[in-house]
């Protein structure tokens, strides 16, 4: 009997995290980037801004800095986020963002960066390990809704 239940419990919370549909996980793996809008005061979406990323187990991260609109919206409240994957008007999907303080997230995101874009990482690499130790830069997560 306690088995039964924690198998319907299971089935029950399942579909509150979707996660990436294989369609999704293929488009992101073949993406140079995504383009994040994120929820305006009046509910209207923000411009789309392009941003290197990376995805981890269901998860999509970008580090930015945290006077971005996308930081200031989501600790206003406006978590909701809407990312084309890979051009403007492309695929898309909604979801939930979050500033995320975690040193694992953001030397995984570092690392990925370094391979997934290795010419602009040799740019930009010093900036981001000094932004992540000074708070000068901070990892947003977005799990698809």
């Amino acid at each position: 009997m306690r088995a039964l239940a924690l198998a319907t419990a299971l089935l029950v919370a399942a579909p509150a995290f979707a996660g990436f549909t294989p369609e999704q996980e293929k488009q992101l793996a073949d993406a140079t980037f995504v383009y994040i809008q994120s929820e305006r005061k009046s509910g209207e979406w923000s411009t789309p801004a392009e941003i290197w990323f990376f995805v981890d187990g269901g998860t999509l991260y970008v580090g930015t800095k945290p006077g971005s609109w996308r930081v200031k919206r989501i600790k206003a409240g406006r978590t909701k986020a809407r990312i084309a994957i890979g051009k403007v008007g492309g695929p898309a999907f909604e979801a939930t963002g979050a500033v995320v303080t975690n040193a694992a997230i953001e030397a995984k995101l570092m690392a990925a960066y370094a391979t997934k874009y290795p010419e602009g990482w040799k740019k930009y690499e010093q900036n981001f390990r000094d932004g992540f130790k000074s708070g000068e830069r901070v990892v947003v997560a977005y799990t698809p809704r």
